[in-house]
């Protein structure tokens, strides 16, 4: 079968587009999928790259968030069906194999893909293949992050860093969602302007304007009598930005986190968490249920996931470069 495999660490001369990559077969307990559209997300990025303390096996087939229709069955499978539309949960939960689909075992960026049938959620006729491929690493984080984690609630002021991208265009149609009022973050005006369309009320251009000084115009100062500042604020930027959110936090407010795309070390200025009695709060991928909680928004029409665009899997390694080059404006998709 075709397949765009990474083949070891380093830049995207390492993804390597084959025709003659063996087909994969069902163990009992799996099925086959035939992909109709995988997702691209910083995480194949890292793998590719080489994680800190992870150990990927290479040559790997990257490729968490599938979505396809079921092509054959385990011996033992018999709760699905040859033909069912699917989204396939990338997370290893049955406590023998760890990590993701797509970094330690073959993932979507083939024409087939064999997963444990546990995996597999059925895609509501309402939802199209590529918006449920859209799903399971950038929505399915910022719900739970949001939701679960950050219990953000209706009237709260959110700020957002990174809006532009598949987590942070995921918070901003979200919070929208749940009644807050979005401060959106992004390099650009052209990337504050299409957040805005999605429900963001304020933009700050980071490349331009200061964020603290920009949430301070807007929010006003935290002040240690609870006025000023946002009630929530998501930083998966990491970086050099941690204490610039700090100062943008309300008293009593909370700071979510979920990754460090621009670094994983900060400095944190002590004095904030303290006198504003922050709550720093890390959030860890998804459950199940949030999976199945989208894939019903999605059906309702109260959530429309943000596609950017869609490539050959040829394009696999122009894919991952408009990714790291942040020219990726919510999700980019795959197609075998």
């Amino acid at each position: 079968m075709r397949a765009a495999v990474t083949v070891a660490h380093g830049d995207v001369s390492n993804i390597s587009i084959r025709s003659d990559y063996p087909d994969p077969h069902p163990a009992n307990d799996e099925v086959v999928v035939k992909v109709a559209a995988t997702a691209v997300n910083y995480h194949d990025v890292f793998t590719r790259r080489g994680m800190p303390g992870v150990k990927s096996p290479l040559p790997v087939v990257v490729g968490s968030d599938v979505a396809g229709v079921v092509e054959k069955l385990g011996s033992h499978v018999s709760d699905w069906q040859v033909g069912k539309r699917v989204l396939i949960d990338p997370i290893f939960r049955d406590g023998v194999r760890v990590g993701l689909l797509g970094e330690t075992a073959d993932g979507g960026r083939a024409e087939f893909v064999a997963v444990p049938a546990a995996q597999l959620l059925p895609v509501p006729e309402e939802v199209s293949l590529d918006k449920a491929a859209a799903l399971p690493l950038a929505y399915g984080t910022a719900h739970r992050m949001l939701c679960a984690q950050g219990r953000l609630a209706k009237g709260e002021r959110i700020l957002i860093l990174g809006a532009s991208g598949g987590v942070g265009v995921a918070c901003v149609q979200l919070a929208t969602l749940l009644g807050a009022e979005v401060i959106a973050c992004a390099s650009s005006d052209d990337k504050l302007t299409r957040l805005r369309r999605l429900g963001a009320v304020h933009g700050i251009n980071y490349s331009q304007q200061s964020i603290a000084e920009s949430v301070h115009r807007i929010a006003g100062k935290p002040r240690l009598n609870g006025a000023g500042g946002v009630d929530v604020a998501v930083n998966f930027t990491g970086g050099n930005t941690w204490i610039d959110t700090q100062k943008c936090v309300r008293l009593g407010g909370r700071i979510l986190t979920c990754g460090a795309t621009a670094g994983f070390r900060v400095e944190m200025d002590m004095r904030y968490l303290w006198t504003f009695e922050h709550q720093m709060l890390g959030s860890n991928g998804w459950s199940r249920d949030d999976l199945v909680k989208l894939l019903d928004m999605v059906a309702a029409g109260r959530l429309d996931p943000e596609i950017d665009a869609i490539m050959s899997l040829e394009e696999s390694a122009q894919a991952e470069l408009l990714l790291e080059q942040r020219r990726v404006f919510g999700k980019l998709l795959l197609k075998p």
